[in-house]
């Protein structure tokens, strides 16, 4: 009787072993086959992004083969590197495209991307991700709420870093009323990306394109 229970529970163990690995063959699989398809789609939806902050008229370069590769750094929030995508003018600077992260936000962290002009003004930011509560946190989407155009034009210059608040703890930045957790960390996360943007610009326009996102390697 041992020897049949045995038996049987050594038969299921293996059929469950196979079927996880056929399970997981397949995922693979299914991975390798529509990772292609899902960067492009990752791309185009990158690209409509960046048209809305950094408008064709703003360079005339190729913005998203003229790439970078960013280190983490504490001032854009990211764990990992992140691409930063740069517009030239006849061959001079004009505008950058940097991802930038609010690990704070209510619900957890607030993926941003925003585009900076040379001089340090703000052409537009988007929210690329995030998981506020529906209802309070739906305004930092462009697509519900216009409020994350008010960091258009902004500058370190034009707003000083005291003021980079809500009004409610006494700075320039409006709010939605009830909701002030999730503003005060995109408005942080601006604030910390332009003063990243600041200390680093010169360098960030000279480095090589990144071979990463060329798929070409930097001689």
């Amino acid at each position: 009787m041992r020897r049949t229970l045995a038996k049987a529970s050594f038969h299921t163990a293996l059929n469950l072993l196979f079927f996880a690995l056929i399970g997981t063959a397949l995922l693979a699989l299914t991975f390798q086959l529509t990772r292609e398809t899902i960067m492009r789609s990752e791309e185009n939806e990158k690209m409509k992004l960046i048209t809305q902050i950094a408008p064709a008229n703003a360079y005339d370069n190729d913005i998203m083969k003229d790439t970078v590769q960013l280190a983490p750094d504490e001032l854009l929030g990211n764990e990992d590197e992140t691409v930063a995508y740069r517009g030239r003018l006849k061959n001079s600077p004009s505008i950058a495209v940097i991802q930038a992260a609010a690990p704070d936000g209510y619900g957890g962290r607030i993926n941003l991307i925003i585009a900076i002009r040379r001089d340090g003004r703000i052409g537009g930011v988007r929210v690329i991700s995030h998981n506020e509560t529906p209802g309070l946190g739906d305004y930092i989407d462009i697509a519900k709420n216009n409020w994350i155009g008010i960091f258009n034009d902004t500058s370190l210059g034009t707003i000083k870093d005291r003021d980079w608040k809500v009004k409610k703890d006494g700075g320039t930045f409006d709010y939605m009323a009830g909701a002030t957790v999730t503003p005060r960390a995109v408005i942080k996360a601006v604030h910390n990306a332009l003063q990243y943007y600041a200390l680093h610009r010169d360098g960030l326009f000279a480095q090589a394109v990144s071979s990463k996102s060329s798929g070409k390697e930097n001689k």
